[in-house]
C-alpha cells in the first residue's frame, strides 16, 4: 500500500512521515511538497504539488493508495477551493482513501469560527468525494504555550480571556502519530475523531508549568475585548483576531471535548505532566 502525505516540508507533515518510516516500508511512502527541495532530507520519495493545482496533484498522486491532506494555512476563504483541488486530483489519480486534518472548535461566532467553518466545508467535500475517508479534528497545539514560557515568566503568569474553560490541547508529535495510524489502517474509514489529550483549564496549565519549573506563576482572566486588542496590537488584525477567538471559544466550552485518541491509535495520548517534565 503506497501512502502520500501533503505539505511534507511543514512541521506536521515532517512529523507524520517520521512516524510512518517506523511503521511502514519506506519505499511506499511519498511526500508531496510545493517546493520539493525543502523536503529532500526526509529520506522518502518527494513529488511536487501545490494546493489549488488540481493537475499537479493528479500527477503527484498517481499510484498512491491513501493520501493525508494536511489542512492549508491560507486565508479561510481560499482554503476550501485549494482543498477541493487536492480531492479532485486524488480522485482522478485513482486514490482509494483520503484522510484529512480538520480542527476542533466553534462552528459559528467568534474570531476562530471562520477557520473551523472552512474545515467543516472541506470535511463535507471529503465525505462526498466517493473515496473511503477518515477525518481527524485536531485539538489546540500546546507548543505555542511551551515556546511562550519565557514571556509567561516575565509576566508572572498567563493572562487571557479563557476563564475556567477547559481546552483539549495536543502536541504535534501526538497528532503526527495519530495521522500515521489513520493513514495506514482502513478500519477507521467513515469515522471522525477528536485528536487531543485530557482537557485542562488555564489554571491547570499554569500549575503544570510551575511544577516543571519551580515557579509560582498564576492565571489571570482578562476582559475579552481588551485581550483581543492586545493580540491585534502584537501580531496583527487577522492572527490577533483568530488567537483571541480561540480563547473566547475555550471560555465557551468549544474545546472541552472527549478525546478519541485511543480509538485512533490504540494507546492513550501522552499525559500533560509527561509533556511538561521535558521543558
Amino acid at each position: 500500500m503506497k501512502l502520500a502525505v501533503t505539505a511534507a516540508s511543514g512541521q506536521l507533515g515532517r512529523a507524520v512521515i517520521d512516524h510512518l518510516k517506523t511503521l511502514h516500508p519506506v519505499q511506499d511512502i511519498v511526500g508531496v511538497a510545493r517546493t520539493p527541495e525543502k523536503a529532500a532530507d526526509l529520506g522518502v520519495e518527494i513529488r511536487a504539488g501545490s494546493y489549488g493545482d488540481r493537475d499537479a496533484f493528479e500527477s503527484a498522486l498517481r499510484g498512491i493508495d491513501a493520501v493525508l491532506l494536511i489542512s492549508g494555512n491560507d486565508a479561510p476563504e481560499n482554503r476550501i477551493a485549494q482543498h477541493r483541488a487536492v480531492i479532485d486530483g486524488a480522485r482522478a489519480a485513482g486514490v482509494r482513501r483520503f484522510v484529512y486534518t480538520s480542527v476542533q472548535g466553534p462552528e459559528q461566532g467568534g474570531g476562530f469560527a471562520q477557520i473551523v467553518d472552512s474545515n467543516r466545508r472541506t470535511e463535507a467535500d471529503v465525505r462526498q468525494s466517493g473515496l473511503d475517508w477518515a477525518i481527524g479534528r485536531n485539538g489546540i497545539y500546546i507548543e505555542p504555550d511551551l515556546e511562550y514560557i519565557d514571556s509567561y515568566k516575565r509576566l508572572d503568569g498567563i493572562r487571557n480571556c479563557a476563564g475556567d474553560g477547559r481546552c483539549a490541547y495536543t502536541t504535534r508529535t501526538e497528532l503526527a502519530f495519530a495521522y500515521a495510524c489513520l493513514l495506514r489502517d482502513n478500519s477507521h474509514d467513515g469515522k471522525t475523531y477528536n485528536l487531543s489529550g485530557r482537557p485542562i483549564t488555564q489554571s491547570e496549565l499554569v500549575g503544570l508549568m510551575n511544577a516543571a519549573l519551580g515557579t509560582e506563576m498564576t492565571y489571570e482572566f482578562v476582559d475579552p475585548e481588551r485581550f483581543r486588542e492586545d493580540r491585534i496590537a502584537e501580531i496583527g488584525d487577522f492572527y490577533g483576531t483568530v488567537v483571541a477567538g480561540i480563547y473566547e471559544a475555550i471560555a465557551a466550552g468549544a474545546f472541552d471535548n472527549e478525546s478519541d485518541f485511543h480509538a485512533a491509535t490504540g494507546r492513550e495520548h501522552v499525559s500533560w505532566p509527561d509533556v511538561f517534565s521535558k521543558i
